[in-house]
């Protein structure tokens, strides 16, 4: 877990760092309450280096031998 958390940091994965910290702070701010969703989406898919990136979405390419 500490491996996802600490490493592969790239300028992208900040960017949506912190634009999850913005998102919820400013729907927090303004009362609209149903953004702060998309923030904390926003957040935890830098967090742990997840969807659509340079590997975030990346398939495994291990090759399984058919032993029929």
């Amino acid at each position: 877990m500490n491996t996802i958390l600490l490493s592969n940091w790239t300028i992208i994965r900040f960017i949506r760092l912190i634009l999850g910290i913005f998102i919820i702070i400013q729907s927090i701010q303004s009362q609209n309450y149903l953004m702060v969703l998309p923030g904390i989406i926003f957040t935890a898919l830098a967090l742990f280096n997840a969807g659509c990136g340079s590997n975030g979405c990346s398939v495994p390419t291990k090759n399984r031998k058919n032993d029929e």
